[in-house]
């Protein structure tokens, strides 16, 4: 057993509460500090709920760039950056297009695969703690493509992900209903990648807090951190609105709000915050059993406890929770084009929800600690994989707090590699 420290996580989203978990498990006294109320649901708990060993290909890909300026004129587009006056957008823009290359896909695909099988397994483990049932369903994902010619394009990602080790099949349209029977379809096929999972991510978090506290994390909400103390390589202390915090170890997994600590301690991470958008039917006309991502509006269809979440797009606008109605608009005109038992009248009265992630320009996290000091780890910019990769990460950094040498090769994910 290592020698136990004091352990500060800065943010209780998904990734800080694992973080904690992990933490604690191995002996370490945590505590946890959020800026928000224990009661707000940013985006820990409105997303998709998948769990995605089939998302190993980064943010930043091919065609993106071009994809990015075709869409940006349109506000109701699946991915949509808000023009704007910011140099650290355009630095952000810049070295993503840097990142959309097939050479950093190939780099980054398979730590993507390992680090989603990993945390996997995790859930696995994690969904047989007593009272911890958070509705893991292991039925596999659908990517749903309505044209011949999207279905062609998503053939050649399962001969990727079959090279990759990750089992994948192209379905027709037949098949793609008889794999989901109680759902109408206007489809022209799918993939379907049988270890995809989902749950419901209020439950999983839920459930996550009631394990710290069982371990005796404590928890302070509606506090917000402010700085650090530092002496030579070393943080001391963490300022907050509430008074100072003394510790031997400092996890910053603050999500989008992460860059601004970092510069008040003279360190740079590129990142932008990603709106992303859901909408949940509580009684929807017909239930998938199977989750889904509707692949041309890139759009996630998950059942959840008898519910229908349907969440999407990427809006870089700012740090800002405002709901934007166009594009709310673009997931709802796009449901029935797949789903044409559903439209526009099934989301009349549904509250949208919206929640901002963390991106960087490459598209992967970041996982490690910055050379400058040496109690501090960075847990952030996992954009649309938060949740998929929130066990992993958890562990990860209680491996690297703990002296031990981490699970995986972090080197494509250091927090140093745009300073």
């Amino acid at each position: 057993m290592a020698e136990s420290k004091h352990v500060v996580v800065i943010g209780g989203g998904v990734i800080g509460l694992c973080t904690a978990y992990y933490c604690a498990r191995r002996g370490h006294r945590v505590t946890v500090i959020d800026r928000e109320s224990e009661e707000h649901e940013g985006c820990s708990y409105g997303n998709a709920g998948l769990v995605v060993p089939s998302h190993f290909i980064p943010l930043a890909a091919p065609g993106m760039v071009r994809l990015g300026l075709k869409w940006m004129w349109n506000p109701e587009s699946p991915f949509y950056i808000k023009p704007r006056l910011d140099a650290d957008l355009f630095r952000w823009a810049f070295n993503f297009w840097r990142a959309a290359n097939a050479e950093h896909v190939k780099r980054s695909a398979p730590l993507l695969r390992d680090l989603n099988v990993a945390s996997r397994g995790l859930f696995e483990e994690l969904a047989t703690l007593p009272g911890n049932d958070f509705g893991m369903v292991k039925r596999g994902c659908l990517v749903l493509c309505r044209t011949p010619q999207r279905l062609d394009h998503e053939a050649e990602i399962v001969e990727e992900a079959n090279r990759l080790g990750v089992p994948a099949e192209v379905l027709d349209s037949k098949q793609t209903a008889a794999r989901d029977p109680g759902v109408r379809m206007d489809v022209a096929g799918s993939v379907y990648f049988p270890t995809d999972c989902h749950l419901t991510p209020a439950r999983f978090m839920a459930g996550l807090k009631q394990q710290a506290a069982r371990l005796g994390v404590a928890r302070q909400w509606n506090v917000e951190a402010t700085g650090f103390t530092s002496q030579a390589d070393r943080l001391t202390s963490l300022q907050t609105q509430a008074g100072e915090v003394r510790a031997d170890e400092f996890v910053l997994a603050a999500g989008s709000w992460s860059p601004e600590l970092m510069r008040r301690l003279g360190l740079k991470l590129p990142m932008q915050a990603g709106k992303g958008y859901s909408l949940t039917l509580r009684k929807p006309r017909q239930l998938p059993q199977l989750s889904s991502i509707l692949s041309e509006a890139r759009v996630a269809v998950t059942p959840m406890d008898g519910a229908l979440r349907f969440g999407g797009t990427m809006e870089i606008a700012g740090l800002n929770e405002n709901i934007n109605p166009a594009r709310v608009r673009g997931i709802i005109k796009s449901v029935p084009k797949y789903l044409p038992e559903f439209g526009a009248e099934d989301f009349a009265d549904v509250k949208p929800w919206c929640g901002l992630r963390p991106v960087s320009p490459d598209g992967l996290p970041y996982i490690g600690r910055p050379q400058r000091f040496g109690n501090l780890t960075v847990a952030t910019g996992h954009a649309m994989m938060g949740l998929s990769l929130g066990p992993i990460t958890g562990k990860l950094v209680s491996e690297i707090i703990s002296g031990e040498k981490p699970s995986f090769d972090l080197t494509l994910l250091h927090p140093d590699r745009y300073a």
